[in-house]
């Protein structure tokens, strides 16, 4: 295939970094964005560098807009991107009644704003070259609810909402918009998760894997999904 660029967001971990390795086994080049884990992010860049790629570290707040500004305006000053998977979020459970200010507005400002701020940056080189791949990560619990996640549900149905609209408006560009919704994923996310109640629900019976999202995000960034676009795709066992 002909090198196409790729955003990843969060990917030092996780299914972030699942989908990181996935696209640089698929031949794109991978721009990996990280918090605050850098050793993490080095050690993606040492296990892709030992299968013979090379992958780009680039490091920012995706709650900070004025910062995801500068650092994404760089990265596309000579290039637009082929396809940008929003992966990278937080979350702060807790019932309702005991949820602080600062956990819901720390996660409605990570997931929901880190959106805008992520996206609007590199919106207009994606419409200028018509052409591109653009991918949310939701969850599962943006779509049914999950008790002890009122903040992160309300962040993660508003993606969903934003990424639809999104879609709407980028279609006449040919650029698809589509978002992924991960249930239970082994990440460090459920190490606290009671797995003896949450698993009887799930059809399938297990903890899906990373790779089997990262398995579908790269299938949504290829030329082959181009028909596909404004959907909202369950990796969930069955769950929804």
């Amino acid at each position: 295939m002909v090198e196409k660029r790729v955003l990843i967001t969060g990917a030092d971990r996780g299914i972030g970094r699942a989908i990181a390795l996935a696209a640089c086994e698929a031949g794109y080049a991978v721009t990996a964005h990280y918090h605050r884990n850098g050793d993490a992010a080095k050690s993606l860049r040492d296990t892709v560098s030992a299968k013979g790629g090379s992958i780009e570290l680039i490091q920012f707040d995706i709650a900070n807009r004025d910062e995801c500004r500068e650092k994404l305006a760089a990265l596309t000053e000579h290039e637009a991107y082929w396809g940008i998977v929003c992966n990278a979020g937080i979350n702060a459970d807790n019932a309702f009644p005991a949820l602080s200010g600062e956990d819901w507005d720390s996660v409605i400002h990570t997931n929901l704003d880190g959106f805008y701020n992520v996206l609007h940056p590199l919106i207009m080189p994606l419409c200028r070259k018509k052409r591109g791949r653009i991918i949310t990560i939701a969850s599962v619990s943006g779509i049914i609810g999950n008790r002890g996640q009122v903040n992160y549900s309300a962040s993660k149905a508003g993606i969903i909402g934003a990424t639809k609209a999104l879609a709407m408006e980028l279609a006449s560009r040919s650029i698809t918009v589509n978002c992924i919704a991960p249930g239970v994923i082994e990440t460090d996310m459920i190490r606290d998760a009671p797995l003896d109640i949450i698993l009887p629900l799930i059809p399938l019976g297990r903890p899906g894997k990373t790779e089997e999202v990262a398995a579908l995000a790269v299938f949504l960034l290829s030329a082959e999904a181009s028909y596909i676009t404004r959907q909202v795709i369950s990796v969930d066992g069955g769950l929804t």
